[in-house]
């Protein structure tokens, strides 16, 4: 996946989380968004700032792996010896 690709992702998902911390602000965690499932029903607010937490997570850990391939460090700890 390349920079503007990715750059592009994390756009919306500012976008997505800034939409809806204002709804969160209005009408709480289980008012229903515009998000829908394929029957129909609507998820509530509460089902996806939990999305977008867990994809966040993901996205951490990610970035941690690209961390790792640029600078050779793995785990919590550098290696012994290691400077930056």
């Amino acid at each position: 996946m390349n920079v503007g690709v990715r750059k592009a992702l994390l756009a919306v998902a500012v976008i997505v989380m800034t939409a809806a911390m204002a709804a969160l602000a209005e009408g709480g965690l289980d008012q229903p968004v515009h998000a829908s499932f394929p029957d129909g029903r609507h998820a509530s607010l509460r089902r996806l700032v939990c999305d977008m937490v867990e994809e966040y997570g993901r996205h951490t850990g990610h970035a941690d792996l690209l961390r790792e391939a640029v600078d050779g460090r793995v785990g919590e700890d550098p290696p012994a010896g290691w400077r930056p």
